[in-house]
């Protein structure tokens, strides 16, 4: 979900002068809801980073774990519109959104997601407070009110939630401070009419036991896309008032935001030992849909190049020939995209002495419903006025998650400590997506309650879940340099999935006189009230997972550390499943077709050396990886022939064996005074060991590079602050990332179809003016700064034609804000 003033793009603005020195606010043994220390420079030079990657509060410099922490200070300096653009400050991790939508795509060492499949799980998870964020669609959070964010890179199978091949981004938000009266307010203008009303309010309920924070935030834009799709000559299978029409778009800004977010926290400790956060969390967002570009390069393998509306025809800037039809009928409002959640959480932790006992509970309300003009084009205009939509949708779906964690971590004052828990999470989810086909009524196709254009085709399946685990992690200190650790986690996953084959309305409700306009979409959903046609499944799944992690302190600067893991993500269930299949026709073959994949593991090898120098005026850290992927579930969108016409279908394989080496640095520097430089760099050399699908192929996927996985990334950062007498400062910030050549989707049909994203590099910048103890401050924020153009995401739909999502250009934004 879109939490910014302006959409989304690759760089991250800072300006912002070092930080100045923090520590943690609880003990070492004080588990993960303590909040982190800020980076900075002291006296001393770079200040300690405390993370939580342990499941208990431990310096960056001596954790042996692949992790980089981001905290508060520098989200500050960043400027983040949501935390996708954090990853720049994070080798070999990438941020994207997923084609036609405003839903996260995150990648991390050869592993990614690119589907908004309401039942498939991420290789790399989100945490919110302890609290795992199962749905894409609200990951891209809102970065106002988070204390630190952390990327754990690698698999996660012992400490983190549910199992992830890939990693995990573990977020933090502020807690209330219990002992003053105290605000921020920031407010935003920018390009593209954009505009973001952000604060915070601290209050002490009862002096150093209950206290509450109040935290909201509302951006608004008008979307920096036209709506300036062309097409035609249109070229149709038989008589049709649309044969011979072109037209183009009215060019309009399109793809505008409009969220609210909030957050309620009160705190109660009543005594040194105890402490309890109640969070109220509420988003409110009505941005329209995440608009996409007719994309289909030139030839005749692509339907709607056969039909005279291919991207052939759409030549200048890509950003003013995006389209949406502003269809309100059929189930589709594609001007309004609309995303609710409710959630409300408990994190309680006891400290009994030989430990600290932590429990986390939640439960998470979302509601979607997703409508757009998937093809990236507007309408079809005829002659006599008439408009035809070529494939519009409405992806809708309810989601409720339970989540329920207990663990303890010791604090025994010897060589030896650990951590274990037991972890369960449930899920519902109830989904249905409509969908108007009109580029049917082109080719001459036919339904029996008329055009494709006036009738939706209905798909709709749900799924009830739920995974339990038991973990134990345990560290040993041999001396005071050298530390072993051992941790096992053994999950159960228990899944049911219930479906029926896309259909018409009528066919759905066994009543021919009833149409989309007698019931709404999400009551198709209602299998007891329309049962016709419903299969079922059912699966379980249970793995162990571990971690081996041997540590050394070769001197007071210099930190070594090897680990092996193995992470796994768990099998699931497609919402496509269905599509294009005759109603009620072939129960068994569906019920077949519908069954989930099997899990995917990872096998993970790692060595990292983690230094300080020059009076800790100089951190370096580097890494060397080596995984090895198994059983890699695989989106594989494929051709499907009914009828002598060809479409599309969206399917899943345990399909591939993949392997990925590469290496990860990042450095931080104080050269001299006031100027902070930081850079990092990534490189992964994957490939796939075998892709095998039961589907014919034609070409051999395997030679096919893995789906977004740059061979190189790299950043750098440089924030200078220059005081100015007793008045304030001035301070100003570069930054500069690259990002290599990478596929994002990948056609069955020719290596000529897949969709990559090519190389680019983007600039960004910003100065500012600052009071005494940042009472407020002022600055000027410049983001693509040499107005590049270039994808953030692209999807082939089979045969038909493909589609892309592209960054924002160059823009500016003016930011004031105050505290007291």
């Amino acid at each position: 979900m879109a939490q910014s003033v302006e959409p989304e793009g690759a760089g991250v603005p800072a300006a912002a002068p070092a930080p100045t020195q923090a520590t943690a606010d609880a003990p070492p043994a004080v588990p993960a809801e303590t909040v982190p220390a800020e980076t900075g420079v002291g006296e001393a030079g770079l200040a300690e980073i405390i993370v939580t990657a342990t499941r208990r509060d431990t310096n960056l410099q001596t954790t042996p774990v692949a992790v980089s922490a981001v905290d508060s200070s520098l989200i500050n300096q960043a400027a983040p519109r949501d935390i996708g653009d954090l990853a720049t400050f994070v080798p070999n991790f990438s941020a994207a959104k997923i084609t036609g939508f405003n839903a996260a795509s995150f990648a991390l060492r050869g592993v990614s997601v690119n589907n908004i499949i309401v039942y498939y799980e991420a290789p790399v998870g989100v945490l919110l407070d302890d609290f795992v964020m199962p749905s894409v669609q609200t990951q891209l959070l809102d970065t106002f009110d988070i204390a630190q964010l952390e990327v754990l890179r690698g698999p996660q199978g012992t400490l983190f939630g549910k199992n992830t091949t890939g990693g995990a981004v573990t977020v933090r938000t502020k807690r209330p401070e219990l002992d003053r009266i105290g605000g921020e307010a920031r407010a935003t203008y920018g390009s593209f009419n954009a505009y973001q009303l952000q604060g915070a309010l601290n209050l002490p309920i009862i002096t150093d036991v209950l206290g509450l924070r109040l935290v909201g935030s509302y951006a608004k834009s008008d979307g920096y896309m036209r709506n300036g799709y062309c097409y035609g000559p249109v070229v149709t299978f038989g008589p049709s008032k649309y044969a011979g029409v072109s037209g183009c778009g009215d060019g309009r800004r399109i793809g505008g935001t409009d969220v609210f977010s909030g957050r309620a926290k009160l705190l109660w400790e009543p005594t040194s030992d105890i402490s309890a956060l109640l969070q109220y969390e509420i988003i409110r967002d009505n941005s329209e849909p995440a608009v996409a570009i007719e994309d289909t390069p030139p030839g005749n393998n692509f339907l709607f190049n056969v039909l005279g509306v291919g991207g052939a025809r759409n030549t200048g800037d890509p950003l003013d020939r995006h389209g949406l039809t502003f269809r309100e009928t059929e189930y589709i409002e594609t001007s309004k995209a609309r995303v609710d959640v409710d959630g409300v959480f408990l994190n309680v932790n006891v400290d009994i002495g030989p430990g600290t006992i932590t429990n986390v509970a939640g439960y998470r309300f979302q509601r979607s419903r997703l409508p757009n003009s998937t093809t990236g084009m507007g309408s079809i205009v005829a002659p006599d006025g008439d408009e035809l939509a070529l494939f519009d949708l409405n992806r809708s779906d309810n989601r409720k998650t339970w989540q329920e964690e207990l663990r303890f971590a010791s604090d025994f004052g010897g060589r030896f400590d650990f951590v274990s828990g037991v972890f369960y999470q449930r899920e519902h989810v109830d989904f249905c997506v409509a969908q108007v086909l009109g580029f049917q009524d082109l080719v001459g196709a036919t339904t029996p309650y008329g055009a494709w254009d006036d009738n939706p085709f209905v798909l709709c399946n749900d799924q009830r879940s739920r995974s339990t685990a038991v973990y134990a992690e345990g560290t040993y200190k041999f001396t005071d340099d050298l530390t072993l650790t051992v941790g096992g986690r053994y999950t159960w996953e228990k899944k049911k999935w219930r479906g029926r084959q896309q259909s018409f309305v009528q066919d759905i409700t066994g009543d021919p006189t009833m149409t989309w306009r007698d019931v709404s979409l999400m009551e198709l959903n209602d299998f007891g009230r329309f049962p016709t046609g419903v299969v079922s499944n059912s699966a379980s799944f249970k793995e162990p997972t571990w971690r081996v992690s041997l540590g050394y302190r070769f001197s007071p600067t210099i930190y070594g550390y090897a680990t092996y893991s193995r992470g796994f993500k768990g099998g699931g269930y497609n919402d496509q499943i269905g599509s294009f299949a005759p109603f009620g026709a072939n129960l068994d073959a569906f019920a077949a077709a519908a069954a989930p994949t099997d899990p995917e593991t990872a096998d993970s090898y790692e060595a990292g050396v983690k230094t300080e120098f020059l009076d800790r005026r100089l951190r370096f850290n580097l890494t060397g990886f080596y995984v090895k992927y198994k059983d890699l579930q695989k989106q594989i969108v494929t051709p499907l022939s009914v009828n002598g016409q060809t479409f599309q279908v969206t399917r899943f394989f345990n399909a591939a064996a993949a392997e990925v080496k590469g290496i990860e640095a990042e450095v931080t520097a104080i050269p001299i005074e006031g100027l902070t430089l930081r850079a990092n760099l990534g490189y992964q050399d994957g490939k796939y060991n075998e892709y095998v699908t039961p589907l014919p192929a034609g070409y051999d996927l395997a030679t096919a590079p893995l789906d977004r996985a740059p061979k190189w990334q790299w950043a750098a950062d440089a924030a200078y602050e220059h005081p100015i007498g007793d008045m304030g400062s001035v301070f100003l910030n570069g930054n500069v990332a690259y990002t290599g050549r990478n596929l994002f989707s990948q056609s069955i049909t020719s290596p000529d179809e897949n969709a990559y994203l090519q190389a680019r590099t983007v600039f960004n910048g910003s100065i500012g003016f600052k009071g005494p103890d940042d009472a407020y401050s002022i600055r000027l924020i410049g983001r693509n700064l040499t107005d590049k153009r270039y994808r953030v995401s692209q999807l082939i739909v089979g045969g038909l034609w493909t589609f892309s999502n592209y960054a924002p250009p160059r823009s500016w934004a003016i930011e004031g804000s105050f505290k007291f």
